[in-house]
């Protein structure tokens, strides 16, 4: 083994999504009021700022004002403000809009912005290297380090150059340690490092069971003629039957770009279910086609999200560091938004630890960041819609009406509050119980196939290294996963990484394409024995979204 160099700071981010560079700008922004040098750097495991990151997204620019209140003037690309929204809840032929007047304030948008995600990254990176962030792309944190106490002294970055056989190849180079007072995990939602610390300081205990959701998305450049800037579309109903979580977004921006992509909750319960063939197949409803006939597919990308909302929030502190963004699940599932609670929640936990940092204080635990939430507008805009996604549990039918009851009659303020204890992997059911689904074939111009799908996504990892879809058991996909659940994992994902092939005795194998992964979490999620376990590869490899 080589050892490893090391690197001292004050603060150590792990990620560089909206959360992460949130905290970074709001440490350097006190250190600079207070007249204090702060050691700070963002870890970021993308080959640039934005590579991973994919989002609807229509974004609420309260927490952005609040850390940045001159972003309009230093360039901020939040361009194309919300002009009209509509709600559709579509049959296999109709589709039936809801009045906006019945429309609950959760699915109201005047006053946000449409934007591309990884471009108001890109922003929020230039922001925090100007304030004298180091921002370091292309490196992965793969270890938590730990202080003989148990707390948290920071992370390690992986080793680079290692062939798939464990050996070193010519361009071998040994992982970096990076040393914080406190380190702060914004890996985004099932983050690899995130998941472990949950686990170590059980900072679920008493919670919900996180909820997701598999967000795929695509962009298009559209005939000039279909485009309307501005215009933000949202559907429930078909392809998804009355008992899948789910729903689609088809939001217009500037240059005649539109971004559409559909959100199932992996809390499904049919094997046969393919999220990526039910967005294919919603594109191509009477209602929607047209936007798209004419246009062309330009980028494609699928991310999981959080969706348990507050009752299913982690403890955001533990001895050294914190959780914030997505990492946590602060996003709001029924505004269908995150990115402001991310940068707010990455506020909050800044001025904790800065704080923390001018008492000289070190690897404690950050109370006064918890405190702040919960006196916040965030947790007030959570509380009001805690019940959303359980509700849902209980079909689409009883979740619309008790939605609109909860969020026009209560105002958010409704006596009651549901709880689940069911995970979404053991959601599944056995595939012999449930109906076949059987989806028509892409016709290349308006619905397409997973292979042509990844290549636009410019998704790259090295063949020779090793795999980074780790099973704990090699046997369980075919004797368990195959035989009772016909194979799940070659439908959830949507970069078709899991394939059942035959081997030279005609024998059932699980052959894993490793290279095809987008990074989007959902195996290490939805695999009902929880056999599959998701790692971070060499740094800088997985997809390339521009401004996702």
């Amino acid at each position: 083994m080589s050892e490893r160099e090391s690197m001292e700071y004050d603060v150590v981010v792990v990620g560089g999504g909206p959360a992460g560079l949130a905290t970074a700008i709001r440490l350097k922004q006190l250190a600079a009021e207070k007249n204090q040098e702060i050691g700070v750097c963002v870890l970021e495991k993308g080959a640039e700022l934005g590579a991973h990151i994919l989002s609807g997204a229509v974004m609420d620019p309260l927490a952005l004002t609040e850390l940045i209140p001159d972003w309009k003037e230093k360039g901020a690309p939040l361009n194309v403000p919300v002009t009209q929204d509509k709600f559709l809840f579509l049959s296999e032929t109709g589709a039936r809009a809801t009045p906006n007047w019945l429309l609950p304030q959760c699915f109201h948008n005047e006053g946000n912005y449409i934007v591309r995600l990884g471009d108001v990254v890109k922003w929020m990176g230039e922001q925090a290297e100007a304030l004298g962030v180091d921002i370091f792309p292309g490196f992965a944190a793969v270890e938590v380090l730990y202080d003989e106490n148990g707390a948290v002294r920071g992370v390690a970055t992986g080793d680079m150059g290692v062939a798939r056989d464990g050996s070193h190849t010519d361009h071998y180079q040994p992982g970096m340690e990076l040393h914080a007072r406190y380190t702060v995990f914004g890996e985004g939602a099932r983050g690899q490092l995130g998941r472990q610390l949950i686990e170590r300081y059980k900072l679920d205990d008493g919670r919900n069971p996180q909820s997701y959701g598999i967000g795929i998305k695509e962009m298009w450049e559209v005939d000039p003629a279909q485009s309307k800037p501005g215009l933000v579309i949202h559907t429930a109903g078909w392809p998804l039957d009355a008992d899948t979580y789910g729903g689609s977004f088809l939001y217009h921006l500037d240059n005649n770009l539109v971004a559409v992509g559909m959100i199932v909750g992996l809390d499904y319960a049919n094997p046969w279910l393919s999220p990526f063939d039910e967005f294919q197949r919603y594109k191509t409803h009477p209602a929607i086609r047209g936007t798209f006939e004419g246009g062309k597919r330009i980028a494609y990308g699928a991310r999981a999200i959080t969706a348990g909302g507050l009752l299913a929030l982690p403890k955001l502190t533990f001895p050294g560091g914190v959780l914030v963004g997505c990492e946590a699940g602060f996003l709001n599932a029924s505004r269908i938004k995150g990115s402001h609670a991310a940068i707010k929640s990455g506020k909050m936990a800044a001025e904790a630890a800065f704080d923390a940092l001018t008492a000289d204080r070190r690897q404690d635990e950050l109370t006064a960041y918890p405190k702040a939430f919960e006196a916040s507008w965030l947790h007030a805009e959570l509380n009001k819609a805690r019940n959303f996604k359980q509700w849902f549990k209980k079909g689409r039918t009883i979740a619309t009406v008790m939605t609109g009851v909860e969020q026009l009659l209560f105002k958010g303020k409704m006596p009651w509050t549901l709880r689940h204890n069911k995970p979404d992997y053991a959601c599944l059911q056995p595939a012999s119980e449930c109906a076949r689904i059987d989806y028509p074939k892409p016709d290349g111009k308006l619905t397409f196939d997973k292979l042509s799908s990844v290549f636009i996504s410019n998704t790259n990892h090295d063949e020779n290294e090793p795999v980074h879809l780790t099973l704990k058991d090699a046997s369980v996909p075919v004797k368990v996963n195959l035989a009772k659940y016909g194979g799940p994992e070659s439908r959830y994902c949507p970069a078709g990484v899991y394939e059942f092939v035959k081997d030279d005795h005609g024998e059932d194998r699980l052959q894993i394409n490793a290279q095809n992964c987008v990074h989007c979490k959902t195996c290490d999620i939805k695999d009902p024995t929880q056999n599959i376990v998701w790692v971070a590869p060499q740094g800088g490899e997985g997809p390339v979204y521009s401004g996702m």
